[in-house]
C-alpha cells in the first residue's frame, strides 16, 4: 500500500509523534490505546503484517473510535514520511526477534527514535545498534521489560547476590513467545554478573539423564530456566540458596497494561538521549 498523508496524519506541534510497529499484536494494541489516550502523544502510523487489516482504521480494528490512521505494512515508507513531517518522532516496536534489528537500524537512519520492546537481540546486534545510534546522534532505547516492578525485582536480585553464591533464575511466559530465555531474564542475570562473582560452585559432578533439564548455564555459573504455557503472561523468579535457607524473589505480570507506564515514560524521554540505553532502570528517575 502506498504511503499517503491519510496514513500518517499531522500531529499537533506540542505532541510527540509515535509510530507503532506490530500495532495489532498483544503488546502493540495496548501501546496504540495508551498513546491515543495520552494528551502529549499522537499516533501517526500503525504498522502490522496482518493482510486482512491493511487499509483499515486501526482504531476501529481495536474497538476504539476511528483514529484516521490506517494499518500499513510499509514501515520504511512511513519512517521516511514521518521524518520529513515531524521532529522528534518515536517508533515503538513489539514485533519479532528476526526483524527487530533491521527495524531499529531503519528508524535510526531516518532520525526516528526507536523504543524497542521486542527481545531476542544478540549482544553483537545491541553493540551495533548502540554504535549506530551514537554516530547518528539519535537517542534509542532497548527495554527488555517495561514493568517498574520488574526493575525493582532486578535491583533486589543484585542486592541479594552480594550475599549468596548460589542462584538460579526461572522465567515463565505464554507459549506464543518466540525467544528463550527471555530478554528480561538475561538482563537480570547480566546485572547480577556485574558484581564479578562466580555462582553455583559444584557440590557434585552432575549428569543430566535428559539434556537441558538443568537449564542453560552462563559462564558466570548462573542457570536460567524457561517455561512456556498458555495462560501465562510474563513471570520471573530469582531463587537464592545457602545452608539452611532459600530466598526467592518473584514478579508476576497479570495484564499487559502493567507495561504501559514504562512505555509512555520511555517515549517521552528517548528524544533527549544521546545514544542507546538498554534497560528501563536508566530512565526511572521519577515515578511513571
Amino acid at each position: 500500500m502506498p504511503v499517503t498523508d491519510q496514513g500518517s496524519p499531522s500531529s499537533p506541534a506540542s505532541t510527540i509523534p509515535v509510530l507503532v510497529v506490530g500495532a495489532l499484536g498483544r503488546m502493540g494494541s495496548h501501546v496504540v490505546r495508551a498513546v491515543t489516550a495520552a494528551a502529549d502523544l499522537s499516533l501517526v502510523a500503525a504498522i502490522d503484517t496482518a493482510p486482512e487489516a491493511l487499509g483499515e482504521d486501526v482504531g476501529s480494528l481495536l474497538g476504539l473510535d476511528p483514529l484516521e490512521v490506517v494499518v500499513s505494512q510499509d514501515l520504511e515508507g512511513h519512517l521516511c514520511l514521518v521524518s520529513q513531517q515531524h521532529r522528534g518522532a518515536v517508533m515503538v516496536d513489539f514485533t519479532h526477534p528476526a526483524v527487530v534489528h533491521d527495524h531499529t537500524r531503519a528508524a535510526i537512519a531516518y532520525g526516528v527514535h526507536p523504543v524497542i520492546g521486542t527481545t531476542g537481540l544478540s549482544p553483537e546486534q545491541l553493540e551495533d545498534l548502540a554504535d549506530f545510534s551514537r554516530k547518528a546522534s539519535v537517542g534509542a532505547a532497548v527495554i527488555p521489560n517495561f514493568s517498574v516492578g520488574m526493575v525493582l525485582l532486578q535491583q533486589a536480585a543484585v542486592a541479594a547476590a552480594r550475599f549468596y553464591h548460589h542462584a538460579e533464575l526461572i522465567e515463565l511466559h505464554h507459549n506464543g513467545k518466540a525467544d528463550a530465555p527471555s530478554g528480561t531474564c538475561i538482563k537480570t542475570a547480566e546485572l547480577m554478573e556485574a558484581l564479578g562473582k562466580v555462582y553455583n560452585p559444584a557440590a557434585v559432578e552432575e549428569k543430566e539423564s535428559l539434556a537441558g533439564s538443568r537449564g542453560g548455564q552462563r559462564p558466570s555459573g548462573l542457570r536460567l530456566h524457561a517455561l512456556r504455557l498458555p495462560g501465562l503472561v510474563a513471570h520471573q523468579e530469582v531463587m537464592f540458596g545457602s545452608p539452611g535457607e532459600t530466598y526467592t524473589l518473584r514478579h508476576d505480570t497479570i495484564d499487559r497494561s502493567a507495561y504501559m507506564p514504562g512505555v509512555l515514560q520511555t517515549i517521552r524521554q528517548v528524544g533527549a538521549l544521546e545514544g542507546l540505553v538498554y534497560g528501563l532502570e536508566h530512565l526511572l528517575k521519577a515515578p511513571c
